[in-house]
């Protein structure tokens, strides 16, 4: 199920054990808490303490380790955290200051007694999962829109937005991945990505456990060697990352590090021509790129490999374009001053609809509404839409 630097392998059913331990130890100290802190790298100990939130019925608020004090600050008290669970030494690399009560991973796992380890261990293996939550503290009976997280924006332009995002949203876009990807139990993924970022959250902690494949953790997506010597070792198949990181890989990574590799998707920002053939010249393999916003869980469209049989080809990318949307996604151009829908080729307004979008923004109905008209998401961006129906982003 998962590994990293200091845990070579963590199969399911120990991961669940694990959970099950670390929400039991959490739980008095998580008491009357409807959301809760996670100050956490892509790792195994993050991975784990938000799936404890979740089984508890709790909303874990993955907090930015980039961003400033203020920042951070102004994320706490608009979801009202009162703890935040981190590393001593972790804490030590980033060099700021967590709001609220400090929680340390290291302290919970400390000294485990036998009668706990044997009462996580028959939970996992013998509890149903709705009996299972019940034992952990979660009273009220779950729905598929209750909320799962809260993203927030980096803040650049002003107090960071907190996106809500329901458990339907999340699991909807996963769906959706998989349906592209023909994900299988013999792929396995690498987590570099934050899961205060949506791409992280989404296709680095919620995707690998959905669709039963490996997650492979590195607290930084910038330590090129490292991550070459993990996608070796684990023979990782799929690689979420940004085109920043991929000219990286491409620069300091040996071509035969990622020859286990047979998809890697590149979001969050515009993959630059030179970049996609350098890596593919490199590695011989071509990146696709794809197209989202944390309002939408966030993939919204994404090329894909061609497909191909006997007397039989489909096109599943074409370079210059974010791809098709995601199944279940439907898109609408229209003309920004009024509102009309736009023919093939003619640049306008990109509007998203699907089951992974948002629920709206924390405290702020206004901003919700401005964004959010009869379930359609402006994204603000200006695109095209060809004959073939690959989005192209314009502006």
């Amino acid at each position: 199920a998962m590994a990293d630097g200091r845990t070579p392998k963590l199969r399911f059913g120990e991961a669940l054990t694990k959970t099950v331990f670390l929400a039991r130890r959490l739980g008095p100290l998580w008491q009357g808490q409807n959301m809760v802190g996670v100050l956490l790298p892509p790792s195994i100990p993050g991975a784990l303490v938000n799936w404890a939130a979740m089984l508890q019925g709790k909303v874990p608020i993955n907090l930015n380790y980039t961003t400033s004090n203020e920042s951070l600050a102004s994320c706490a008290k608009q979801c009202e955290l009162q703890t935040v669970v981190t590393s001593k030494l972790f804490l030590e690399k980033v060099h700021i200051e967590p709001p609220g009560k400090i929680i340390y991973v290291e302290d919970l796992a400390e000294n485990p007694r036998l009668s706990e380890k044997l009462i996580a261990l028959l939970s996992a293996k013998l509890l149903p999962a709705r009996l299972l939550e019940r034992s952990l503290g979660f009273s009220r009976k779950p729905s598929l829109d209750d909320t799962a997280t809260i993203i927030f924006s980096s803040g650049s332009t002003g107090e960071p937005k907190g996106v809500i995002l329901s458990h339907f949203n999340l699991a909807s876009n996963v769906e959706q991945i998989e349906q592209v990807f023909h994900l299988h139990k013999g792929d396995s993924i690498l987590g570099i990505l934050p899961f205060f970022h949506s791409f992280g959250f989404t296709g680095t902690l919620c995707l690998p456990a959905m669709a039963g494949i490996g997650a492979i953790f590195h607290p930084s997506p910038l330590d090129a060697q490292a991550i070459a010597a993990l996608v070796s070792k684990y023979s990782v198949t799929m690689l979420l990352s940004t085109p920043t990181f991929l000219n990286s890989y491409t620069r300091r990574c040996p071509p035969e590090s990622f020859g286990s590799l047979r998809i890697v998707m590149a979001g969050a920002e515009k993959l630059p021509e030179r970049v996609a053939q350098a890596f593919e010249d490199h590695f011989g393999i071509r990146p696709l790129e794809g197209y989202g916003c944390t309002e939408c869980s966030p993939v919204v469209a994404v090329n894909t490999y061609d497909f191909r049989a006997a007397y039989f080809r489909q096109v599943g990318a074409k370079r210059g374009t974010i791809g098709h949307p995601l199944p279940g996604v439907g898109v609408r151009i229209i003309d920004p001053d009024s509102g009309e829908a736009l023919p093939v080729d003619k640049p306008g307004l990109l509007l998203v609809r699907g089951p992974n979008i948002m629920v709206g923004y924390l405290n702020r109905p206004e901003k919700t509404s401005e964004v959010l008209k009869d379930g359609w998401y402006n994204t603000g961006d200006v695109a095209t839409q060809d004959e073939d129906g690959f989005l192209r982003i314009t502006d």
